[in-house]
C-alpha cells in the first residue's frame, strides 16, 4: 500500500497546526466551498482560547495514489510524552522551525526524541514572509544542532523546504519571491524522502495504541499504527495488558482517518493508523493480538515526571457550593482516568483524602487543574515541588535550559535576578537591539519566577525552557516568594470602605462584594510578613450628619490572578482552592490565631 507515516514536531508557535491546515486545504480535502476554521485540528475549549496543541492528532490526506497519515504534537516542553509516544507510529517528520527566531529548547528536545527513533526528517523553514526572516541562518542553526544531537550521515542529509503556512506558499529556494501557492514541494518530499512502513501482511496481528480518544457511543479507543497483520470489525482478539495478563475482547468498530473525519472502516492492514474499540479500559502501550499468537511489542519508554503537586478534596467554608464533585472519591477517580489516557502523569495516595499527582511541568498539572474545574470539581492544590532522586546517597535534582529573548535594558535585572536562582550562564549573543541568553537552570529556581519575568520585561520578553537533565542538588534556598500576604480574619463580603483602607497595605485580589472567608488570601503585603486584615468592615453609620462631605471611594483595579500565575504564586503554607466559578488563595491553617502559634513553633 502506498501509505507515508508523517509527524509534525517544532517548537511552541512556529506554525506547526497552520501548517497542517495548509496541508489539508492544498491537499483538495475539503470541499471548495466548505467553511473551515483556522487551526482545525486544535478541538478542545482550551487548546482554541490559548492558541496552542496540547495532545497529539492523527488526521490524514490523500495525493496523487498516495495515503499520508500525519500527526500534529503539541509545541510546549510540559506536553513532551505525546511526542515521545507516537515515534514509534511514524516513519518520519516534518521539523517546522521559524525563519526568524531558529532552533529553540523544544526544537532540541523534538529533533532529539526523533533521532532517538531514526525516523527520517525533513526540515520545514516556515515563517519565510517575515521582515525579519533569516533562513540561510537558521539553515545553519538546525545543521549544528542536528551534528550537536549526534545525528548520523543519512539524517545529516536532509532535505529543506521553505513555506509561509499562514499564506499557503512553499518553494525549495530561501528567496521569497520564488515561494509559490502551493504545498506539492512538500508534498513530493514525503513521498520521495520519507520510507515507507516496514510491515509483514503475512505475520500475525500486532497492534499498540500510542493515544487514546473516547467517544459517548462506543467508549474509549486506541489509536495506533497495525505494525503486522490485519484486524476486521467483530473479529476476536487478545490484548496483552502492561503486567503481561492476556483479555480476549471482540473488535466493535474501526475508525480510519480523512481530514477532520473519522470514518468507519470493515478491516485495516499494517502499516495504516486506526482507531480500535470494543475494549473499555485499553491503556496506552498494550499490545492487541490474534488469538493464540500473543506476541507483544516493546512497552512504550516515556520520560519521567519532573515536577509534583498534591491535589485534595476542597476543605475551606465554601466546599460543596460552587462544584458538582466536590468528594474525595470522585477527584480520585477522575485522576486515575487521566493517568490511563496520559501516561506521562503519575498519581499516587498521599492520605485518605489527598494525592501526589506528577507531571512534566507546571502547565502540565495547570491544565489537567483547568480541564477538571471545567468539568465542575472542586478541589485544592498545593504549591508546585520538583522531584528529588537519590542516588548513591547524593540528592539529585532536575535542572532546566532556559533561553530567553529580551531588549537590552531589561538584560542586567534578568541576569541578577536568575544568578540569585541558581542559573548558569551558558550564552548570550544579541540580533539588533534584542538579546539572547541561554541559561541552565534548576527546575525550582523557576517557580514562581515567570510572573517576576513578565514585571522586569515589562510583558516584552520571551522565556522557553525544557526539561534538561538531573544533575547534584544546588545548595542555595530557592523558590519562595519574598513579600507576604493580606490574609482575612473574617467571614462575610468584601466592602469598598474596608478595601480603600487597605489599599496602603499592598495590592488587593478582591473587588467588593467578593465572598472572603477566614484565612483568605486576600492581597500581597508590600512587606515581607503576612498581615490578618478585616476586609468586610463597614462604615459606621449614625444619624448625625456629617460636617464634612463624604467622598465615594475609588479603588484601584485589583491584580486578577489566572491559575498559573497563583501556582507560581503561593508558598508552601498556601493552598490553591479551584471551583467552577473561582479560583481563590488560602492559607493551609485558616484560623488566624493557630497560624500565629504554628508560625511561632516553626521559627
Amino acid at each position: 500500500m502506498n501509505i507515508r507515516n508523517v509527524a509534525i514536531i517544532a517548537h511552541v508557535d512556529h506554525g506547526k497546526t497552520t501548517l497542517v491546515d495548509q496541508l489539508l486545504k492544498n491537499s483538495g480535502t475539503f470541499r471548495e466551498n466548505e467553511d473551515v476554521a483556522k487551526r482545525v485540528m486544535d478541538h478542545n475549549d482550551i487548546e482554541k482560547e490559548r492558541g496552542i496543541t496540547i495532545l497529539a492528532k492523527p488526521t490524514s490526506i490523500k495525493y496523487k495514489d498516495y495515503k499520508i497519515n500525519i500527526l500534529d504534537t503539541p509545541g510546549h516542553a510540559d506536553f513532551g510524552g505525546e511526542v515521545e509516544r507516537i515515534m514509534n507510529m511514524v516513519d518520519g517528520v516534518l521539523l517546522v522551525v521559524d525563519a526568524y527566531e531558529g532552533t529553540m529548547p523544544q526544537t532540541r528536545f523534538v529533533l532529539k526524541k526523533a533521532l532517538e527513533a531514526n525516523v527520517k526528517p525533513i526540515v520545514v523553514i516556515n515563517k519565510i514572509d517575515k521582515e525579519s526572516a533569516r533562513p540561510k541562518e537558521v539553515v545553519d542553526e538546525v545543521i549544528d544542532l542536528f551534528i550537536e544531537l549526534g545525528a548520523n550521515d543519512e539524517q545529516l542529509d536532509f532535505k529543506v523546504v521553505y513555506t509561509s503556512a499562514i499564506e499557503g506558499t512553499s518553494s525549495l529556494d530561501p528567496d521569497i519571491t520564488t515561494q509559490k501557492p502551493t504545498f506539492d514541494y512538500i508534498y513530493q518530499m514525503i513521498i520521495d524522502e520519507i520510507p515507507a512502513p516496514v510491515i509483514d501482511q503475512s505475520k500475525p496481528l500486532q497492534f499498540q495504541p500510542a493515544l487514546l480518544d473516547y467517544n459517548d457511543f462506543t467508549g474509549r479507543m486506541g489509536i495506533g499504527k497495525i505494525t503486522n497483520g490485519s484486524i476486521k470489525v467483530n473479529e476476536m482478539v487478545s490484548c496483552v495488558r502492561l503486567d503481561g495478563s492476556i483479555k480476549q475482547f471482540r473488535v466493535q468498530k474501526l475508525y480510519g482517518y480523512y481530514g477532520l473525519k473519522k470514518q468507519e472502516i470493515d478491516i485495516a492492514y499494517a502499516g495504516d493508523i486506526v482507531a480500535v474499540t470494543g475494549l473499555p479500559d485499553i491503556s496506552v502501550g498494550e499490545t492487541i493480538c490474534n488469538i493464540g499468537k500473543e506476541v507483544p511489542l516493546e512497552p512504550l519508554r516515556i520520560d519521567e515526571p519532573t515536577l509534583k503537586m498534591t491535589f485534595s478534596a476542597n476543605t475551606s467554608p465554601f466546599a460543596g457550593k460552587e462544584g458538582e464533585f466536590v468528594t474525595a472519591r470522585k477527584i480520585e477517580e477522575r485522576l486515575y482516568k487521566e493517568t490511563q489516557r496520559d501516561v506521562s502523569l503519575k498519581v499516587s495516595q498521599a492520605n485518605s483524602d489527598s494525592w501526589i499527582v506528577s507531571g512534566r511541568g507546571e502547565l502540565h498539572l495547570s491544565i489537567l487543574i483547568e480541564n477538571m474545574r471545567r468539568e465542575g470539581f472542586e478541589l485544592q492544590v498545593s504549591k508546585p515541588e520538583v522531584i528529588i532522586k537519590e542516588i548513591d546517597d547524593i540528592k539529585y535534582e532536575p535542572y532546566e535550559e532556559v533561553q530567553i529573548d529580551i531588549s537590552e535594558e531589561y538584560m542586567g535585572s534578568v541576569i541578577e535576578a536568575l544568578g540569585v536562582r541558581g542559573g548558569t550562564m551558558e550564552s548570550m549573543s544579541n540580533h539588533g537591539n534584542q538579546v539572547r541568553l541561554v541559561y541552565t537552570v534548576p527546575s525550582r529556581g523557576l517557580i514562581g519566577f515567570m510572573t517576576n519575568f513578565m514585571t522586569m520585561t515589562k510583558g516584552y520578553g520571551i522565556i522557553n525552557h525544557t526539561f534538561k537533565e538531573y544533575r547534584p542538588m544546588h545548595s542555595l534556598y530557592l523558590g519562595e516568594r519574598k513579600l507576604g500576604v493580606l490574609v482575612s480574619m473574617e467571614n462575610g463580603k468584601a466592602t469598598a470602605y474596608a478595601l480603600g483602607a487597605l489599599e496602603d497595605r499592598g495590592i488587593m485580589f478582591v473587588e467588593p462584594g467578593a465572598e472572603v472567608y477566614e484565612g483568605m488570601i486576600v492581597g500581597e503585603h508590600n512587606r515581607e510578613n503576612d498581615l490578618a486584615v478585616n476586609p468586610i468592615k463597614g462604615k459606621q453609620l449614625t444619624n448625625t450628619r456629617s460636617a464634612s462631605k463624604d467622598h465615594t471611594v475609588v479603588l484601584k483595579r485589583p491584580r486578577t490572578m489566572t491559575l498559573e500565575m497563583c501556582l507560581d504564586y503561593i508558598n508552601n503554607d498556601e493552598l490553591v482552592e479551584v471551583t467552577p466559578k473561582n479560583i481563590r488563595l488560602r492559607k493551609k491553617i485558616l484560623n488566624t490565631n493557630d497560624r500565629k502559634k504554628f508560625d511561632s513553633k516553626v521559627k
